[in-house]
């Protein structure tokens, strides 16, 4: 199985920077997706970004233009390169793995880490 674990949130300003980092360990070799997704005070969890083994990437709108997902393979390691941060980017975020097209007809993930908190100050 895959083990994830986040760090590098914190507090940060509106229109500040941070990076995001998730390292996993286990069986990770066979990786083709990788994601991250937040969870603000009282939302849904969601997807903020993908990262494929290709490089290939899928933002959510909101924060296109701002975030940056990318990964590093052999060191099995995924990074959300946060800038122009906003009050609505306050969640914990997740990393996620191990990608899967679910049968209520989705792509869903089975292994997740324990979340990092992001906060942005109004």
């Amino acid at each position: 199985q895959v083990q994830l674990v986040e760090s590098g949130g914190g507090l940060v300003q509106p229109g500040g920077s941070l990076r995001l980092s998730c390292v996993a360990s286990g069986i990770v070799f066979s990786i083709n997706a990788m994601g991250w997704y937040r969870q603000a005070p009282g939302k849904q969890r969601e997807l903020v970004a993908e990262v494929f083994r290709d490089g290939s990437t899928i933002y959510a709108n909101s924060v296109k233009g701002r975030f940056i997902i990318s990964r590093d393979n052999a060191k099995s390691t995924v990074y959300l390169q946060m800038d122009s941060l906003k009050s609505d980017d306050t969640g914990v975020y997740y990393c996620a793995t191990n990608r899967f097209w679910s049968l209520s007809g989705t792509y869903e993930y089975r292994s997740w880490g324990q979340g990092t908190q992001v906060t942005v100050s109004s």
